[in-house]
């Protein structure tokens, strides 16, 4: 069985930071040859949330950015890394749409799930101060999460690529007037100081991700919580959904996350993803995804896999962590 690290919440800590000073070389351009296979890779620059979700669930394993998704599945696919860090949902933010599409077709298999306390810090180069800074600049999401602060200190909004991106570019340029919303491992990263920390407007802001594998390692069935995602499309005839998901409820499978999205530019063509709390094996959820095969003309399982302590931490609590 893949054994993973600390799956769960946890804050940027020091080692972790300290860590990304061996790694501040190895990032996308780095050739496929040089890169071991005890590694992982993520989507973004190096400093950017998915990094730090492979310091935290991976320590042991070697970081690599790709900066696209497509090239992220492509150096799992083509056994470059032998695992993937990819979001698929925020608490914020919602789903991450480019992975609904492109996981189904990847061949690749969900072998594990982290969840990720999003903390989002102002930095600007060194010689900065609040009264000196003019424009803050970060992916879009980040800015809509933390629209509170930048109202009450006056601060333009300019939309980057991506969070990590935006800090690099701000240490670049060196401009005292300009910002950047990005987390404290890109700050230290790219040599920036911290305005104020924190800036989110939300507690809960949370990212989801799934660990990616080219080949499955399906959990044993045991006492441990498992998780059972896939993807299907549903016969069109009247009801089918309906009569699809009947299985579930009537043989008391869990479902904790469905959502649809449209295939081919065609608004009859739908395909849902899914993630259910139980392990095939398992009589009742057998019986349920054999009803659902019934009543669909493509079922895939791209997944089975222990569940995140996170996910009993929220359900207790309400959050994810801190």
């Amino acid at each position: 069985m893949l054994k993973l690290g600390q799956i769960g919440v946890g804050n940027q800590h020091p080692a972790r930071i300290a860590k990304i000073q061996n790694c501040k070389d190895i990032a996308a351009a780095q050739p496929a040859s040089e890169i071991s296979m005890n590694s992982i890779v993520y989507q973004g620059e190096p400093g950017a949330n998915s990094h730090i979700a492979c310091l935290e669930a991976f320590p042991d394993y070697e970081p690599v950015a790709r900066p696209t998704f497509e090239d992220a599945l492509a150096a799992i696919s083509d056994g470059e890394v032998s695992l993937g860090m990819i979001p698929i949902e925020n608490t914020l933010a919602g789903r991450v749409a480019d992975i609904h599409h492109l996981l189904p077709e990847s061949g690749l298999y969900i072998v594990g799930e982290h969840f990720l306390r999003v903390h989002h810090q102002l930095l600007a180069p060194k010689a900065a101060t609040l009264d000196t800074i003019k424009t803050v600049h970060s992916h879009t999401m980040a800015i809509g999460q933390c629209r509170n602060t930048l109202r009450s200190l006056g601060l333009k909004s300019v939309v980057a690529v991506d969070t990590a991106g935006a800090a690099r570019e701000i240490s670049e340029s060196g401009d005292l007037t300009k910002s950047a919303i990005a987390t404290q491992l890109a700050g230290e990263i790219y040599g920036l100081a911290t305005l104020r920390e924190d800036i989110e407007d939300a507690e809960h802001n949370t990212t989801r991700f799934l660990i990616l594998s080219n080949e499955p390692d399906d959990a044993e069935y045991s006492d441990i919580p498992v998780v059972t995602s896939f993807v299907f499309r549903v016969r069109n005839v009247p009801a089918a959904l309906y009569k699809a998901m009947g299985g579930f409820a009537t043989n008391g499978v869990n479902m904790t996350k469905l959502e649809s999205y449209q295939l081919e530019g065609a608004f009859t063509a739908t395909q849902f993803y899914a993630d259910i709390e139980g392990h095939p094996s398992e009589r009742n959820v057998r019986l349920a995804l054999e009803e659902l095969d019934f009543f669909t003309n493509q079922l895939r399982v791209l997944g089975v896999y222990h569940a995140s302590p996170a996910r009993k931490a929220f359900a207790t609590t309400g959050s994810y962590g801190s």
